[in-house]
C-alpha cells in the first residue's frame, strides 16, 4: 500500500466515523452517517431541506491557497445520503502524516446539531455565521471533531480526524484544528449561501 493510499484510507476511516450524530443510518457509499438530523420523538425528520444548500461547492470553491496553507492534498469526492433524507456533498483531503478533513454541504442545520446535545458542544460565530463544534466519536472523541457552519437550508460541515499517531498534527487538539480550518474557508463563502 502506498503512503498516499494509506493516508487516505486512515483519513477516510477516521473522518467517516466523525459524522455519527445519533446512530448509523443507511448510506449510498456504505459509510456510517448520521441518522438523527432534526428528528422529532416519532423519528420523522422535521424541517429538513430537500437538498443540501446551494451557492458553495466545497470541492471547487475552497481556494487552493487555503488548501496549500493547511497542506491538504489528495482530494477525493465524498457524497453520501442517510436515512431520513439527510445528504452530504463535498470532498475529503488529507495532510501527509497529519489530519484528514472532509468539507461538505449538508441539509443538517446548526440548530439540529445543537438539539442533539452532543459531547463537548461549543457555539460561536465565524465570519458572522453561527457555528457549532462537537465531538461525535465515542471510541476516540479527542481524535475527531465535527463543526457545522450555518448556511441557508443547512450547513457547511467540517469533519476532521486527527489520531495521535499522526506526526505533524497528532499532538494538537482536533477541534482547534477544525476551527482554524473553518476560519480560513468560511470567509470564502458568498454572503447569500
Amino acid at each position: 500500500m502506498t503512503s498516499r493510499s494509506k493516508s487516505l484510507r486512515l483519513a477516510a476511516i477516521g473522518v467517516g466515523a466523525a459524522v455519527v450524530l445519533a446512530g448509523c443510518g443507511s448510506s449510498d457509499k456504505g459509510n456510517a452517517q448520521p441518522s438523527g438530523g432534526a428528528s422529532g420523538s416519532s423519528g420523522s425528520t422535521v424541517g429538513l431541506a430537500a437538498d443540501v444548500p446551494a451557492g458553495y461547492d466545497p470541492c471547487n470553491d475552497v481556494p487552493q491557497a487555503v488548501l496549500d496553507s493547511e497542506k491538504l492534498r489528495h482530494k477525493e469526492k465524498e457524497d453520501s445520503n442517510a436515512s431520513g433524507g439527510i445528504k452530504w456533498r463535498g470532498c475529503i483531503w488529507a495532510q501527509t502524516d497529519g489530519y484528514g478533513a472532509r468539507i461538505q454541504t449538508t441539509n443538517i442545520t446548526v440548530d439540529a446539531v445543537r438539539e442533539k446535545n452532543l459531547p463537548d458542544a461549543h457555539e460561536f460565530t465565524i465570519n458572522s455565521r453561527r457555528a457549532i463544534s462537537t465531538r461525535q466519536v465515542d471510541e476516540h472523541p479527542q481524535w475527531a471533531c465535527t463543526l457545522d457552519v450555518e448556511m441557508k437550508g443547512g450547513s457547511l460541515e467540517f469533519n476532521l480526524s486527527n489520531p495521535p499517531s499522526r506526526k505533524n498534527t497528532g499532538q494538537l487538539d482536533s477541534c482547534e484544528l477544525t476551527r482554524a480550518l473553518a476560519e480560513k474557508v468560511v470567509p470564502t463563502m458568498p454572503g447569500n449561501a
